[in-house]
């Protein structure tokens, strides 16, 4: 079924220092005003129901990175990029036919946006893309550094883990508390400070965060989903820091995680392709991907690493096909 010429297209947008002026959610209308130009109006009104300004920024390029996906990679005008929503209320792009020929989804966290897609799947079927699941997430380690740390110095980390129980398979909050140590020894034993376990344990707990969501994600289900408990990611450790801010083909192995074990109501999953990345000292990335009716195809895709898009180039390319 699979075609040699799928693409799976990984990228990331920075909110974080863009329209320094807007210092109210109002001000993106005219801050913004033409990135603003190219939302549908419900679009418009959801960004600007976001009380902080942060927030707002990155749902703004979130549906502009929707958008500009379905209109570079199927090659329509911006405003045919019409997005209805499939039977789990996620966001999708049928052509005139009906078919779905890129497949994507989007994470944000911490001022950055990032979307992955599947392009050009069957090519029988004009290569429609609909037997591909995919999801991602995005995590940031220090965005809640202080509140984390203060709760962990004060009731210990046994119960930090507690408190986020609820959305974790049922081995993996007890291998938070007791098993970090025996996955990675050697990595373990370098810590030399309790500040240092600390940042050790709390890596792994948002990369634990990080691979549920996206694997969660591909399924097309939210992470309040009643098997939530029966899926149990074992013996995972976090990947290494990364020294620069971006990803490349020549980052350390130990930034990258290609190799999962995964369970799910007491079986193996062998039919997803996950990868979880470094970016920079503080991110990570995790793309998870699968083609259930033939899980070669997914399984022999290369995850590479994210590239970098700037609004511009988005508000470039949706203004060209307007022109």
């Amino acid at each position: 079924m699979a075609s040699s010429k799928v693409e799976v297209i990984q990228y990331l947008v920075d909110t974080r220092k863009l329209w320094p002026a807007a210092t109210q959610t109002s001000h993106l209308e005219t801050e913004a005003s033409r990135p603003f130009a190219l939302l549908t109006p419900d679009e418009r009104t959801k960004v600007l129901k976001y009380y902080f300004v942060a927030d707002a920024k990155m749902a703004l390029a979130s549906h502009l990175l929707k958008h500009w996906v379905v209109s570079k990679y199927c090659g329509v005008p911006w405003r045919e990029t019409k997005l209805s929503t499939d039977k789990n209320g996620k966001p999708v792009f049928r052509d005139a036919a009906g078919r779905q020929p890129v497949v994507f989804n989007v994470s944000h966290q911490a001022g950055l946006v990032a979307l992955v897609a599947a392009h050009g799947y069957d090519a029988a079927n004009g290569g429609d893309s609909s037997k591909v699941d995919i999801g991602v997430d995005i995590v940031c380690v220090n965005e809640r550094e202080k509140r984390d740390h203060q709760m962990i110095r004060t009731q210990g980390w046994a119960k930090f883990v507690d408190m986020h129980a609820d959305v974790f398979g049922r081995s993996e909050a007890a291998y938070l508390k007791t098993g970090l140590a025996a996955a990675a020894p050697a990595a373990y034993a370098a810590l030399r400070t309790e500040d240092e376990r600390r940042d050790y344990k709390l890596r792994a707990f948002y990369t634990l965060w990080c691979l549920r969501e996206a694997y969660v994600k591909m399924t097309g289900e939210a992470l309040l989903a009643e098997w939530l408990g029966d899926l149990n990611f074992q013996g995972f450790a976090p990947p290494e820091p990364g020294a620069a801010f971006a990803q490349s083909a020549d980052d350390d192995p130990r930034q990258v995680i290609r190799t999962h074990d995964v369970v799910f109501k007491g079986a193996k999953v062998d039919d997803a392709n996950i990868c979880i990345r470094a970016l920079g000292p503080d991110y990570m990335t995790c793309t998870a991907v699968r083609t259930p009716e033939c899980k070669q195809d997914a399984l022999g895709w290369e995850l590479g690493p994210f590239e970098f898009l700037t609004i511009d180039e988005i508000v470039a390319h949706g203004e060209a096909t307007l022109a």
